[in-house]
């Protein structure tokens, strides 16, 4: 894997990954999305002020912890305490589109996960794609094929980078935060969706 200039004429924008390729954008990494003083700001601004809540869901016969903490709002009402709204608008730069939902998870440390999924079709505004902004400690995301040889890339995430993943990508492909034993510091990771 080798870092390919972004698409753009700015001569000092942060070089691009792309992971998966499609007819929509595929998947694509830009590791140097902020400079590591505002990744860090934005990080502990979110860490301590965003609206964290723990959930429950049912899994088979019994209800279970989900493995991390999530936070939510809408675009049209972000707090002035949070620094979402600049955020939006630096990821409006790379990723362009009429976001109306910011989701936010916590992975309080290596315990914390999320299963190998695709986000859920009838849930997004078709042709536009998920973004997001890692923060915190670096993690790692596996992002599988869904037929074939089931090829997997794995991705480190380090703080104040940004993964776009087209809408089509959904339907070829599956992601996920797995665990780990290392010794693991919090991590945050913002997703820009834009919801039917």
């Amino acid at each position: 894997m080798h870092a390919l200039p972004a698409l753009t004429d700015d001569l000092f924008a942060p070089a691009m990954v792309p992971l998966v390729e499609d007819a929509e954008g595929g998947i694509r990494y830009w590791p140097g999305f902020v400079d590591p003083d505002t990744a860090q700001a934005w990080f502990e601004a979110l860490h301590a002020r965003a609206g964290w809540r723990h959930l429950q869901r049912p899994m088979y016969d019994r209800i279970v912890d989900v493995p991390r903490l999530l936070a939510n709002y809408a675009v049209d009402a972000l707090p002035n305490d949070l620094p979402l709204a600049d955020m939006l608008a630096r990821v409006q730069k790379w990723a362009p589109a009429p976001y109306s939902r910011i989701g936010m998870n916590l992975y309080r440390d290596g315990h914390d996960s999320v299963a190998m999924h695709s986000d859920k079709l009838h849930t997004l505004a078709s042709g536009h794609p998920i973004t997001l902004v890692s923060l915190g400690t670096p993690r790692r995301m596996l992002i599988r094929a869904k037929v074939g040889a089931r090829e997997t890339v794995a991705v480190d995430l380090v703080p104040g980078s940004l993964l776009r993943m087209s809408h089509a990508s959904q339907l070829t492909h599956e992601h996920g935060i797995p665990k780990t034993r290392r010794d693991q510091a919090a991590r945050i990771s913002v997703v820009f969706r834009v919801r039917p």
